[in-house]
């Protein structure tokens, strides 16, 4: 299991990003435009560089939802291989038959 303070960072993070979306994008299109003056586009950097760090989107970690394991973890079910070997050996994933011989 996780540290419960690095699972608490990361939704911090993830409200941070959710809440902040729509600024970045704004600020992000208008520093991309090379149709639009110089000074423009530097000042939308600057902007874009106040803004908190864990507002970008990549400084999110995926973590496994049942036991906040940061590696092995599968994006379609959202949780690491160890969460899922044993939820699948439990009969607790519908679908899922883990093999043993």
């Amino acid at each position: 299991m996780a540290k419960k303070s690095k699972i608490e960072n990361n939704k911090k993070r993830r409200r941070l990003v959710a809440r902040f979306a729509a600024k970045r994008a704004e600020l992000k299109g208008v520093a991309d435009d090379n149709s639009r003056p110089m000074e423009e586009r530097f000042e939308a950097r600057l902007k874009l560089a106040e803004l908190p760090r864990n507002a970008n989107p990549t400084r999110i970690r995926n973590r496994c939802e049942v036991t906040g394991r940061p590696r092995a973890y599968y994006r379609k079910l959202g949780m690491s291989r160890i969460a899922l070997r044993e939820l699948g050996s439990q009969g607790l994933i519908p679908g899922l038959v883990k093999s043993s011989w």
